[in-house]
């Protein structure tokens, strides 16, 4: 059985969407960026380094379930940063594959100073990321590292992802 429904979760800077569109280049799925489906007010919060709450998250986590019941495949990529947000997406949705980039502070910090355009604004904002996140248990998620290449974490992912659909 191949995995159909993958949400790819971790800290603000992880390579969600990277690692994410190549899943879905590799498994011919079609991929959504959670980020593009916030509300413009959460976009603002963010913009202004205000980090968003559990009621600024409720009603994207349910756009994206909505996405998930409303496709046969997607690959979403979202932060799912708690035990309920996932149990949000996971709502009806109970072949969900959860695939969690790990990553530590300073990896990703350094990662994020580099990065251009984007609205998520300073590090006070990650260290809420790293502050809210509840990781997931291994029965839960696949647990990738992401201090290994791009290349290595799309294969590391794709291996784990075919061993638990197996």
């Amino acid at each position: 059985m191949k995995a159909k429904k993958i949400l790819v979760m971790g800290v603000s800077g992880c390579g969600k969407s990277l690692i994410g569109s190549e899943l879905a280049k590799s498994l011919q799925l079609p991929f959504y960026d959670g980020d593009d489906f916030h509300p413009q007010a959460n976009v603002e919060k963010m913009r202004q380094g205000i980090p968003l709450n559990d009621e600024d998250r409720i009603g994207w986590l349910h756009t994206l379930n909505k996405l998930y019941r409303d496709n046969e495949c997607a690959v979403v990529a979202c932060s799912a940063l708690k035990p309920e947000y996932r149990d949000i997406l996971r709502s009806d949705n109970s072949s969900l594959v959860i695939v969690y980039l790990k990553g530590d502070f300073d990896t990703i910090w350094a990662r994020h100073k580099n990065r251009a355009n984007h609205y998520f604004n300073g590090e006070a904002m990650l260290r809420s990321q790293f502050d809210t996140l509840v990781e997931p248990t291994s029965d839960e998620a696949l647990h990738i590292d992401i201090s290994q290449s791009v290349e290595q974490v799309v294969q590391q992912a794709l291996n784990a992802i075919e061993a638990k659909t197996v």
